[in-house]
């Protein structure tokens, strides 16, 4: 006999909480996971050059990308509350109205796109052979758009769905056809940097073809695509709630590129390889953060609706003491692993090994208050206040963390630069306090 699935309209302890957030926690990790295995396979198989060609791409790839996971997180918030409400049938048509504004829109962006490649990669720094491989990997990417920001956007529908699991197995899915395709086509049948980005289109039609076509057709979760219409009023709100995760991507860009120069200048080469590993691990840890929050949201959006202040005070209390005991884990494992890590990717070479250790002990004790922060920002956004919302995420991904990475070194030389992220995640931990302290009695959360 089947088990009965977790209704976002009922009562959550807090096993009952982990078990529904844990798909989307899962699918957050696994998708940080595979993003690599294009990079892998084209540097092994194809050449640096394409390879420097997908990295310097990509970015704008994921940029365009989360515009689907702004209409997903932002649109969530609005279809929960609604549900929330009792207008389930409004929730639908808005639902609906979302999904075919994706289609749309991501065929639009794709058509834009993929004529302003070229000039784009130039104007990323490519030079000779790179910009046609530059344009050739995002052509052939771009023709997969839509489906990339249609499975931005089911991640989050999922969860609103009460179908987290099956979100999960999409995700794993895509990230297995990826992985599949990439061997068969690059190592298999040798198409190189056209084969790689074939099976990265063909994962992201796999992520969001399948979603589309289960909410088509009859079926037990609680949305269903139908007839719709054009809600304004709607797409502004979305806009707004979700602004915050496109701001979070685009500021990540920004500051990356800022990190990287601060510490090529600070630290030289072995600095830069030293940062990479943390990047690759923060990657991994912030994505259970994320993941957990794609997973409350909409219980959160639809008890705000409901009006049922005890069970919001109830998952507000649950969350803060879940994502403060997961910040302490992340901290002792990024400790633990500073010396297994450093010894896996910078082992060969004595000083780049204990720079890499260094830095990853100081920039570890930044995982303490990350979660915090991440659950802050999308705690307004469920509670569809995307203005907050937005400002604790730029204020956190951008402004702190460039304050921090240009000011710390004229003072702690090197050191300064891996402290940068803990004081701008302590800084954005204080915000985050604040505004919610503030708005308690608006929302009554506590």
């Amino acid at each position: 006999m089947a088990k009965e699935r977790i209704k976002i309209s009922e009562h959550f302890t807090y096993k009952k909480l982990l078990k529904f957030v844990f798909p989307s926690v899962v699918m957050m990790v696994f998708t940080s996971v595979y993003g690599t295995v294009d990079g892998l396979f084209v540097s092994n198989f194809a050449g640096k050059t394409p390879f420097a060609a997908v990295n310097l791409i990509w970015p704008l790839i994921m940029l365009l990308g989360t515009l689907g996971f702004m209409v997903g997180t932002g649109g969530t918030a609005v279809v929960a509350k609604t549900m929330g409400e009792g207008r389930e049938k409004l929730a639908n048509r808005y639902f609906s109205m979302l999904v075919y504004f994706t289609v749309a829109g991501g065929a639009v962006i794709a058509a834009a796109g993929f004529f302003m490649l070229q000039p784009v990669a130039v104007f990323l720094g490519a030079e000779g052979d790179m910009i046609d491989d530059c344009v050739l990997y995002g052509r052939i990417i771009f023709a997969a758009l839509p489906f990339f920001m249609l499975q931005n956007v089911f991640q989050s529908f999922f969860v609103t769905a009460e179908k987290p699991k099956l979100g999960l197995l999409v995700t794993v899915g895509a990230g297995l056809a990826n992985t599949v395709l990439d061997f068969v086509f690059v190592a298999v049948l040798k198409w190189g940097l056209a084969g790689a980005a074939a099976a990265t289109a063909a994962s992201q039609f796999v992520g969001g073809a399948v979603p589309l076509l289960y909410f088509a057709r009859d079926n037990d979760s609680l949305l269903r695509l139908g007839k719709t219409k054009l809600y304004g009023k709607v797409l502004w709100k979305t806009a707004t709630n979700g602004s915050s995760e496109l701001m979070s991507n685009a500021s990540a860009s920004i500051v990356t590129t800022v990190f990287n120069f601060q510490v090529l200048k600070f630290a030289g080469e072995d600095g830069l390889a030293a940062y990479s590993v943390l990047m690759y691990v923060s990657f991994i840890f912030a994505a259970v953060s994320i993941g957990y929050a794609i997973g409350v949201s909409p219980v959160v959006s639809y008890n705000f609706g409901a009006g049922d202040t005890a069970e919001l005070k109830s998952l507000f209390r649950k969350s803060l003491v879940l994502v403060g005991t997961a910040g302490v884990l992340m901290l002792s494992l990024g400790e633990a692993l500073a010396i297994p890590l450093s010894t896996l990717f910078a082992g060969y070479d004595p000083g780049l090994y204990a720079l890499t250790v260094r830095a990853f002990r100081l920039f570890a004790v930044s995982f303490l208050l990350s979660g915090f922060n991440i659950f802050g920002s999308a705690f307004f956004t469920a509670l569809n206040n995307g203005g907050i919302s937005a400002f604790l995420s730029f204020s956190r991904t951008l402004v702190f963390q460039l304050a921090g990475v240009f000011l710390l070194p004229l003072v702690l030389d090197t050191d300064g630069i891996w402290l940068s992220m803990v004081v701008s995640e302590l800084l954005a931990f204080a915000a985050t306090a604040v505004f919610l302290f503030a708005k308690r009695k608006k929302y009554q959360y506590a």
